[in-house]
């Protein structure tokens, strides 16, 4: 009854005056901030309190035709981590692999080239940033590599036996050590224990089991009249087009998933829920595991996982569109913004919204 009376008083803070004051501080943010098209949310584990979508699609034509649409897709950069996590917990469920599983014990043929730092690595390890794997977080690294032919599958694994026969990072004293790449190796391994590419899981999972939709890449990719993201040249904010010659294809597990708003909070929801108890597609101790299995950093979710505080969070762009989520679990509350610019000043607007969203939701908590 307690439960039922909070989400009752949340759904009666947002009454349609004090959504709409939200919206014009939102858009007053988005104009100010340069920030062609922004979305964002805030809801608890079966209720959305509030949810919008602002602007344009693109900076240079602004229209009826490029006006933001609450089915546009936003490009969620490395907040596609916790996804491949949520894959991983699935696999684990199901027995094909488990969190301690080495990564030379489904490779073993690959061992005898590999650098001997990596022979005791595990899938926790890859997926916790623990792994001392190359970050690859910069696009000047990827410069530096062979090219690899074939499909992007055959690609990633040419590029995670790269990988492992080259160098590791330093052994250090940081509690992880943050690595697109890794991810990459952990994809491998996801693969060949499941004998299904990356891109056949993803479908298994997030389209036939959570009926979520989703695409790969920019979402203008595949549709010149999905959002563009956008970045700084020559002092002016740019969309960028969908022929630009720039991709992620060797870390696509690590940060290349596009999702529409409404679709990304289903997923979340499913992770507050899980946290508060409840079994989904995950157990509930899978949920926790994934958000909390390790300090600081577990598995797709940055943490804060004190006695008086259990928070997850994470952010993720690649350079182009930004998104932050943010989940508070002791209050059943999760918050996500969403734009397709990742600037210095979009990310000031950005947290400025998120500022005001705490605000309006938890002062009645």
């Amino acid at each position: 009854m307690k439960q039922i009376l909070s989400v009752f008083i949340l759904l009666f803070l947002f009454s349609p005056s004090r959504g709409q004051d939200l919206a014009h501080f939102a858009d007053s943010i988005r104009v100010k901030n340069e920030i062609p098209e922004l979305s964002y949310a805030a809801f608890t584990a079966d209720s959305v309190l509030v949810k919008n979508v602002l602007g344009f699609r693109r900076s240079d034509v602004q229209n009826n035709e490029t006006k933001a649409n609450t089915d546009d897709y936003f490009h969620l950069g490395s907040n596609t981590k916790a996804i491949t996590g949520f894959i991983a917990g699935y696999l684990v469920e199901n027995k094909k692999i488990s969190w301690a599983t080495k990564f030379f014990t489904l490779f073993p043929e690959w061992k005898k080239d590999a650098n001997p730092a990596f022979y005791e690595i595990t899938l926790l390890d890859l997926l916790s940033h623990r792994a001392f794997i190359k970050p690859y977080n910069s696009g000047t690294e990827f410069q530096s590599l062979p090219k690899f032919t074939g499909t992007k599958d055959e690609q990633r694994k040419m590029f995670v036996k790269y990988l492992i026969n080259n160098d590791a990072l330093e052994k250090n004293n940081e509690t992880y050590n943050y690595s697109n790449a890794g991810y990459s190796v952990a994809t491998a391994m996801l693969e060949k224990a499941s004998g299904k590419t990356w891109e056949r899981l993803l479908d298994e999972v997030l389209s036939k089991k959570l009926h979520l939709n989703y695409k790969l890449g920019w979402p203008n990719r595949t549709d010149v009249n999905q959002p563009w993201g956008h970045w700084i040249e020559n002092n002016k904010l740019t969309p960028l087009s969908p022929h630009t010659d720039y991709n992620l294809n060797l870390i696509e597990p690590a940060g290349d998933i596009s999702m529409p708003i409404s679709d990304y909070i289903k997923f979340v929801q499913l992770n507050l829920s899980g946290l508060r108890g409840k079994n989904n597609l995950l157990k509930s101790e899978t949920y926790n595991y994934l958000h909390y299995g390790l300090k600081d950093y577990a598995i797709g979710w940055l943490n804060v996982n004190k006695p008086d505080k259990h928070s997850s969070e994470h952010a993720g762009s690649a350079g182009t569109f930004y998104c932050y989520t943010l989940i508070n679990k002791d209050k059943n509350v999760a918050y996500i913004i969403m734009a397709n610019s990742s600037t210095e000043n979009a990310l000031d607007g950005i947290f400025k919204l998120l500022e005001k969203l705490i605000k309006t939701v938890e002062k009645v908590k």
